[in-house]
């Protein structure tokens, strides 16, 4: 019963048909249930086309079709929809089958994005299905099913939660189902991975100090809580999801801080379930939560009760393992993968609670992780197109694709934010140095150039204060950008203000020169030699004009440690220009008690450039630290996810913003880059570990598309040994100065300290 990709029916006989009699679009409606019974053979090759408005699961005989979790996944559904294919031989039987399927409101109608709006894409939902057999359409979506909207799902919300009464599991008061013309323009092809239910993890039960019975699962993390517990008719069980308990030990949600959202509900991620008489079990049909802790509230006796939490996300295989002699870098590592399963749910999210957004910044800066950990091209893929569809007609790469919010003159102001957009360009990149495919650069290419146009037109606007740099048509001061986002010792606010007062130019240029950089080796790749060209000359002056604004001669003078992050890693010094900075850096580092103070953009490569240009050593220090602002503060506090801000809880206790945010987890790309070496460009690979004794030993494993590679090395005594296995020709480079040239297999040094 599995889902096949890249297949759609070559003639649509089906209709779209509507379940639901009239209703004010408004108030939030039970899930509608269709049926219908068929005659069919029995015979192999069955196929089963489905989509529809909102999400489905569907059963034949009884059986469940597929294993794909909020089906048909996300998008922008006026431009893209699209349709389930599974082969469903196994199913059918001989003679009269009978299909039923449950609709849920899902991102078509529920809460979505930032404003928790609702009817974001309609006020209804609709089905669209076709079964063949050996190529013969045996059953489509017509006006002759039946619908009940008295079925056991009452409400249902992906932010909000799902209210369920197990009394009314057997619907009633049947009706006709309408056609309707929706059309079929926007229907395409999965051509995706499907989400599925992943790792479970039993719940235990504690007492709070106030006195509430609260579930811990031991694990944040994106998904849902299913239970079993015998019950009398009418009990109710109701389950309020979290990430966190507060500094008194109880239950929290303040930290989803919903604002305006309020209006719309808030986000309690609850579950309201009503028991049937004897044994009731039960898992969500179409919500998903971000949570450690469960809230529960019940008159029912829970002396047989289990309560499980399933994570959901993505099918995406772990292909990187790291381990080293620290268990709390360890519980890192472990951390930034929660958090990257938690938020790769059919495109890559921000934050499983709260917003639930596409950014196209968080994607850009833990991409070069994210194909470490796991195997993430598909989803990627999938998204990149969102940010295609969402581009507008002058080139503007939306901060958040796809979009899930109405807009307005200032939200539209406030987009197409530098190292936001830029993702469009960068993440592409990534996937092609990691799986060495050049179709991922082909696929996206005329988003990347259209792009360039517009962050070009923006250069030719110049502020006041910079009217003075000879290459000022390259510089880019104007425009929205975030800037150096989310700095931990700065105002969020003030920044942003002050950015869209004076520019942002340190950053926005930066990344004109890092991206035409990229896309001038993408023309080369596809063969567009011209735009090669023009590329490389847009690079050179962005970089001129960089360097006449924000250094005095190649030489920074900010008190910032991004702003020398950024221009070291992208490549804006020159030689000793860069040794110099990074000098720098070191010194700043240092002296902040071996703090960082980067923020959003530049934290992914603050240790590597540290450890590129010969400060192993506070790179070290910096991993290690434990006091905030640092990765180990959070991990020391017993987080088992990554959060949004460095003091997601604070000393006191309290709970503020996301703590599942995988941004700051791109370190773990260093785990695997740096400490041990594994650095894979298009095929071509060299390991060059860069050991710290604080850790005693480390090794890696990334299963990459190259094949196996594995890097370890270990201290003993006055040695260092490392064990390294390569799936092809690789350069291995160890700390003593010496190059191997070396054939595929399994190869061993030794060093003496």
């Amino acid at each position: 019963m599995r889902l096949i990709r890249n297949e759609m029916p070559n003639v649509w006989q089906a209709r779209w048909i509507d379940p639901e009699l009239p209703h004010d679009p408004e108030e939030r409606q039970p899930s509608s249930v269709l049926r219908r019974r068929f005659l069919a053979e029995g015979a192999e090759g069955a196929r089963l086309f489905i989509t529809c408005h909102g999400l489905y699961e569907a059963y034949l005989n009884g059986q469940r079709v597929g294993d794909f979790v909020l089906a048909p996944g996300t998008g922008d559904y006026t431009k893209r929809l699209t349709v389930q294919c599974y082969d469903v031989s196994g199913l059918l039987r001989a003679g009269e089958n009978e299909i039923v399927i449950t609709l849920g409101d899902g991102w078509w109608r529920g809460s979505v994005g930032i404003d928790g709006l609702r009817n974001y894409y309609g006020s209804d939902v609709a089905l669209l299905c076709q079964l063949e057999e050996g190529g013969k359409c045996i059953l489509t979506s017509d006006g002759n099913w039946e619908a009940s909207s008295e079925g056991p799902v009452r409400e249902n919300d992906l932010q909000q939660g799902e209210r369920y009464d197990a009394r009314m599991e057997e619907p009633r008061s049947w009706h006709g189902a309408a056609v309707r013309d929706f059309g079929f323009e926007n229907l395409a092809p999965t051509e995706s991975v499907p989400v599925l239910e992943q790792e479970r993890f039993p719940g235990k039960l504690i007492k709070t100090p106030d006195g509430r019975t609260v579930i811990d699962f031991g694990q944040n993390l994106a998904g849902y809580t299913s239970f079993s517990v015998t019950a009398k008719a009418g009990q109710k069980i109701t389950l309020w999801h979290g990430e966190t308990l507060d500094e008194n030990g109880n239950f929290t949600q303040t930290n989803f801080d919903p604002g305006d959202r309020n209006k719309n509900g808030g986000i309690p991620q609850k579950i309201e379930y009503i028991c049937k008489d004897g044994l009731n079990t039960y898992k969500p049909h179409f919500t998903i939560f971000g949570f450690r802790y469960a809230l529960l509230e019940t008159d029912a006796d829970l002396s047989d009760a289990v309560f499980t939490s399933i994570a959901v996300y993505s099918e995406m295989p772990q292909t990187g393992f790291f381990e080293c002699g620290n268990a709390d870098v360890n519980r890192l590592f472990t951390n930034s993968l929660w958090s990257m399963r938690s938020n790769f749910c059919d495109i890559p999210t921000d934050c499983p609670t709260r917003e639930r957004a596409g950014w196209t910044g968080d994607a850009e800066v833990f991409a070069p992780t994210a194909v470490y950990l796991a195997d993430c091209y598909p989803i990627l893929r999938k998204w990149l197109g969102e940010c295609r569809l969402a581009q507008g007609e002058d080139g503007l790469v939306q901060n958040i694709a796809p979009v899930n919010n109405k807009g307005g003159m200032i939200s539209n102001m406030l987009q197409g934010s530098a190292g936001w957009g830029d993702a469009c360009i960068l993440v592409p990149w990534v996937l092609y140095t990691a799986y060495g495919d050049t179709k991922i650069l082909a696929e996206n290419y005329d988003m990347m150039r259209r792009w360039m146009d517009f962050v070009g037109k923006r250069a030719e606007k110049t502020r006041l204060q910079n009217l003075g740099n000879p290459y000022k048509k390259y510089l880019v001061d104007e425009g929205f950008h975030f800037g150096e986002w989310c700095q931990p010792d700065v105002d969020n606010t003030a920044a942003m203000k002050k950015t869209m007062m004076h520019g942002a130019p340190e950053v926005a240029t930066a990344y004109y020169f890092r991206s035409a950089s990229v896309l001038a080796k993408i023309a080369e790749l596809l063969g567009k030699t011209e735009d090669a060209e023009k590329y490389n000359l847009i690079a050179a002056n962005a970089k001129r004009a960089y360097r006449y604004t924000c250094t005095k001669n190649g030489k920074i003078t900010s008190d910032r440690q991004c702003d020398y992050v950024r221009p070291v890693s992208f490549g804006l010094l020159d030689g000793e220009e860069a040794q110099a900075a990074a000098d720098t850096l070191d010194e700043m580092v240092k002296k902040n008690g071996y703090h960082l103070n980067t923020g959003f953009l530049s934290t992914p490569d603050l240790c590597r450039v540290l450890a590129d240009y010969g400060h192993t050593d506070t790179a070290y220090r910096l991993l290690l630290q434990e006091e905030c602002p640092s990765w180990l503060y959070a991990v020391k506090r017993g987080a088992t996810t990554i959060w949004e801000t460095w003091d997601g809880v604070r000393k006191d206790g309290t709970v503020h913003d996301s703590l599942n945010h995988y941004s700051y987890g791109a370190v773990s790309g260093w785990l695997f880059f740096g400490v041990c070496g594994i650095r894979l460009t298009a095929g071509t690979l060299t390991v060059k570990p860069q050991p710290g004794r604080e850790l005693g030993y480390a090794k890696a494993e990334w299963r990459s598309p190259a094949g196996l590679i594995r890097s370890a090395w270990a201290y003993e005594g006055d040695r260092l040994l490392f064990d390294i296995s390569v799936p092809v020709p690789a350069v291995i480079e160890l700390p003593d100065g010496t190059s191997h040239h070396v054939t595929k297999g399994d190869h061993h040094y030794e060093v003496l300290l």
